[in-house]
């Protein structure tokens, strides 16, 4: 008796995801980049704290602030920079990185996973008809949900007609032309 209820609870276990979510609704995304954009923040906050914290003592051993006020603030303004300008450059180009991306039938509602600035999840919950696509392609984005611009690789749906829906590329152009007409006539 204690052998299959070990068995079952390793079953019950192995099969559940840490990513499955039923408030969220179904899985329909995830990227293959998160663990990388992941390491890669983390790498650039930690080597960040440990220049704040290393820069007094290499000043106070070099000698360097010692000599010229000049050379010490083009030392500290340099070490700053890049302290402070790379971890704020990384935030900026992986904000929107869906790490990953769930789908409310019953709703219409998407919900998508990103990292926040301290490098925890973060839940975006948008509708269909607040996907907007750029007019122009831009290097970081592949949609706006509302006003955040989110990417996400076509390529990595598992059902193609997923991210058709998620980009509207399932609407029939004909109803999005009475749209425009009844839009039109109502003004």
């Amino acid at each position: 008796q204690i052998t299959s209820f070990q068995g079952v609870a390793v079953r019950s276990l192995s099969t559940s995801s840490p990513h499955e979510h039923p408030e969220h609704g179904r899985l329909v995304y995830k990227g293959n980049l998160a663990k990388t954009v992941l390491g890669v923040r983390f790498f650039s906050y930690s080597t960040s704290i440990f220049n704040l914290f290393m820069m007094p003592y290499i000043m106070l051993k070099s000698g360097i602030g010692m000599e010229s006020l000049l050379l010490q603030a083009a030392f500290y303004g340099l070490i700053g920079f890049f302290t402070f300008v790379t971890p704020v450059t990384l935030h900026v180009l992986t904000k929107g990185y869906v790490i990953r991306l769930y789908y409310k039938d019953e709703m219409d509602t998407y919900t998508a996973i990103t990292y926040n600035a301290i490098l925890t999840e973060k839940a975006t919950v948008f509708h269909q008809k607040d996907v907007k696509i750029p007019d122009i392609t831009k290097m970081f984005t592949t949609f706006y949900a509302k006003t955040k611009s989110m990417l996400v690789n076509p390529t990595l749906f598992p059902n193609p007609q997923d991210y058709n829906h998620l980009m509207g590329y399932d609407k029939s152009p004909i109803f999005e032309l009475e749209e425009v007409k009844e839009a039109d006539e109502r003004k």
